[in-house]
């Protein structure tokens, strides 16, 4: 996903062109790890004086919502980055900044012969420690 793909959802789906938008796409291009509110706004704060967390927040679920970004839940935060082009991943976090390492195997294929007789509808698998750049 790259900010004109995203820019290009955003139209077809019928909402408004910002560049507080385009400005918050960019920072997930750029950046290529889970964000927070909070880190979206100190890096806005400055180009856009009195930017809420309201306005933040809104544009992060919106984001997400059109499938714009993916999510995770990090010590009780929600944190945001770029879906991935891939259809169907798993990720490495590192707790301390927040990059991710996309894993290949999936573990549902050894799980799934543990679950024969049930139907499962979803999964989410995610390994959470430390990068080799923070250790």
């Amino acid at each position: 996903m790259n900010v004109e793909n995203a820019l290009d959802i955003l139209k077809d789906e019928g909402y408004k062109f910002t560049s507080k938008r385009r400005d918050i796409i960019q920072l997930f291009v750029e950046e290529d790890r889970y964000l927070t509110a909070k880190d979206l706004l100190l890096n806005m704060e400055p180009h856009y004086k009195g930017i809420s967390f309201d306005t933040i927040y809104r544009n992060l679920h919106l984001f997400h919502e059109l499938g714009i970004l993916e999510s995770t839940e990090l010590n009780g935060e929600k944190h945001f980055r770029l879906k991935c082009n891939h259809e169907h991943h798993h990720h490495f976090i590192c707790r301390n900044c927040g990059i991710t390492k996309e894993i290949e195997h999936c573990p549902m294929e050894k799980i799934n012969n543990e679950l024969k007789h049930y139907m499962v509808e979803d999964h989410k698998f995610e390994i959470y420690g430390v990068c080799p750049t923070c250790q």
